[in-house]
């Protein structure tokens, strides 16, 4: 993570950034935006995003969609979460370094920007415990892992190995379809094969699978 200059906040609520006011008064530099782009290119990794999810359009699991496009850019955060309203696991694999309640006192709130500054993670720590029990697991049968991985690989057509990419640098599916001059209903077509054939129930898992299998898919990809 390079060095984080402000915090850059998400807020597309008509009221007030409350969390935003109340962390400049106490000396962060902060900024309230309503558009991705208002964000500079020039400072990605600079940056400290946080998403506040009222307001957010959000996947089946409670995560704001514009977390999935930010979080291979910025280092991003949640905040005006409502309990029982996001799978917090997900979040966390999908790197978010943390999730602000909106039930939580300010002195936690507070307290939780410094902690995520300071490079932590801001979670429950029975998650933490879990989620790392279950990655150790799993580089327990990372050889099987790795061949299975290399069996989608194959499975790939170089179209669908370019949608790929597409999808993870945010683009939707009228974008994908005017850059390749084929039509909205081929492109759905393409995606759902690649759902099938990389075993994801969505686009957020798609670009789980994508990062997580970064390497080997690249040396793929002509």
């Amino acid at each position: 993570m390079g060095k984080i200059d402000e915090l850059v906040f998400i807020h597309q609520l008509a009221a007030p950034c409350h969390l935003a006011i109340l962390a400049e008064s106490i000396g962060f530099k902060t900024r309230v935006v309503k558009q991705v782009s208002e964000l500079s290119a020039d400072n990605a990794g600079q940056g400290f995003c946080l998403i506040s999810q009222k307001g957010a359009a959000m996947d089946s699991k409670g995560i704001p969609l514009l977390a999935s496009q930010l979080v291979s850019q910025y280092p991003v955060a949640l905040y005006q979460v409502e309990r029982g309203t996001i799978e917090a696991e997900s979040a966390l694999l999908l790197g978010i370094k943390g999730i602000l309640y909106a039930d939580q006192g300010m002195d936690l709130l507070l307290s939780a920007l410094r902690k995520m500054l300071e490079g932590e993670l801001w979670f429950d720590r029975v998650l933490l415990s879990q989620t790392f029990s279950q990655l150790i697991r799993r580089l327990d049968g990372g050889q099987n892992a790795l061949q299975d991985t290399v069996v989608m690989l194959q499975m790939l057509t170089s179209r669908e190995r370019t949608i790929i990419h597409l999808v993870s640098s945010g683009a939707r599916n009228k974008e994908i379809a005017h850059r390749l001059c084929i039509s909205e209903h081929t492109v759905k077509a393409h995606i759902s094969s690649i759902f099938r054939k990389t075993q994801s129930r969505n686009r957020v898992e798609l670009l789980r699978w994508a990062q997580s299998h970064q390497s080997q898919f690249e040396l793929n990809v002509s």
